[in-house]
């Protein structure tokens, strides 16, 4: 990236009345920062890929101190980050595993995890898309997911999430079901 382009741009769409907020995609710490010294417009969000079958930046906060591979900060604290300077995270992808390898909601690849899903579209009474959806919310961190979709049904079904409150138990669960590892 080049900031200083960035910055003029920023400012360009700023004065012409085009953008009001600003956000950025796929940004670690150090690169926020180098940002930060060339444009004036706070940043409000961060793009980020996280679902339930990808907990990286979630991952790293568990494993802090210890020698196993999800300990490893592949992105610089991103999540601490953000909550720390009010950038809101939205994630991307929030139905896909692995890097655009497919959906794991109703995948075989995932038997625990769907599982665990469907137990709760039966407790809770709403579609699976909205039970995940609801994992990312149930995060202190005050998500907005980015849903991927304009189909009006699948909207008014992922907005069901909203409505949901799932236990910390629930999330762990869940975020158990997904093949992760708590120390």
């Amino acid at each position: 990236m080049e900031p200083e382009e960035i910055a003029d741009a920023f400012m360009q769409l700023e004065q012409s009345g085009k953008v009001r907020h600003f956000g950025v995609s796929n940004l670690n710490p150090g690169q926020i920062e180098l940002l930060y010294k060339y444009v004036d417009q706070p940043l409000i969000a961060n793009q980020l890929q996280l679902s339930l079958t990808n907990t990286g930046m979630i991952d790293a906060g568990f494993n802090v101190n210890m020698e196993n591979p999800p300990s490893i900060v592949h992105d610089g604290g991103i999540l601490e980050y953000c909550r720390l300077h009010d950038i809101t995270i939205q994630p991307w992808s929030p139905f896909q595993y692995g890097f655009f390898e497919g959906v794991f909601l109703d995948n075989d690849k995932f038997p625990e995890l769907n599982r665990a899903i469907d137990t709760l579209v039966e407790a809770k009474g709403a579609p699976n898309t909205a039970i995940a959806i609801a994992w990312l919310l149930r995060h202190p961190a005050k998500m907005q997911p980015i849903i991927g979709t304009t189909t009006p049904q699948r909207v008014r079904d992922i907005a069901q999430a909203a409505d949901i409150k799932l236990t910390r138990k629930e999330w762990y669960d869940l975020y158990l079901a997904a093949g992760n590892k708590l120390p």
